[in-house]
């Protein structure tokens, strides 16, 4: 059975940084992508970074210059380096991975279960 935890939310200032990680458990055969998602409250969850069968990651525009994905491929983990933190990404942060368990298996989607950043003075 395949696990994703992300840890390293917390409460932070504006301006500060976090670091989150998120480490995949289980049999995986093959990754197709690994990503973060995050939800404010009120809105929808939103997709802002995402990295596709291992190759340069992609950022939406509200994060990009700020944030950093990163991977270590040999541990099934990601990270995300949040620097410059405002106030507007107070948000429960998901992982998410397209994945699959078996060679024979289709890729299917997993989420974590969250973490929540909280920027505030």
């Amino acid at each position: 059975q395949v696990e994703l935890v992300e840890s390293g939310g917390g409460l932070v200032q504006p301006g500060g940084s976090l670091r989150l990680s998120c480490e995949a458990s289980g049999s995986i055969f093959s990754i197709a992508s690994m990503n973060w998602f995050r939800q404010s409250q009120g809105k929808q969850r939103e997709l802002f970074a995402t990295s596709i069968s291992g190759g340069n990651p992609s950022y939406a525009v509200s994060v990009k210059g700020r944030f950093t994905f990163s991977r270590a491929n040999a541990k099934n983990a990601v990270y995300l380096k949040m620097n410059s933190l405002k106030l507007e990404d107070t948000a429960v942060y998901y992982c998410h991975a397209v994945l699959s368990v078996r060679p024979e298996d289709p890729m299917l989607a997993y989420w974590g279960k969250g973490t929540l950043v909280t920027v505030s003075s």
